[in-house]
């Protein structure tokens, strides 16, 4: 399945309650990610909590997309990628 980071800006910030109703904000997004067979790996948020950057698997930009719209979620820019590890290169000789 490809990889992509998918750029997010929110201009009032992301705000996901810490607590139990943060977990259920993001356990529906899990579930509305899914219907689109879209997994949500993990984000990078920026410290002013304006912009994410999301690590998700999914078949297609076009399947981020929909998952975006149905979880109200923007979407700036979406980049397929591929890992670069270093250790990787350890041992390689």
């Amino acid at each position: 399945m490809p990889r992509y980071i998918v750029e997010r800006t929110y201009p009032g910030g992301l705000h996901i309650p810490i607590a139990d109703r943060g977990v259920d904000v993001c356990a529906e997004m899990v579930q509305v990610n899914g219907e689109a067979a879209v997994t949500w790996v993990h984000s990078y948020v920026t410290s002013d909590r304006s912009k994410s950057f999301c690590i998700c698997d999914a078949p297609s930009p076009e399947a981020i997309r929909l998952s975006a719209r149905n979880n109200h979620l923007p979407v700036d820019r979406i980049t397929e990628v591929n890992v670069l590890d270093p250790y990787f290169y350890q041992g390689a000789e």
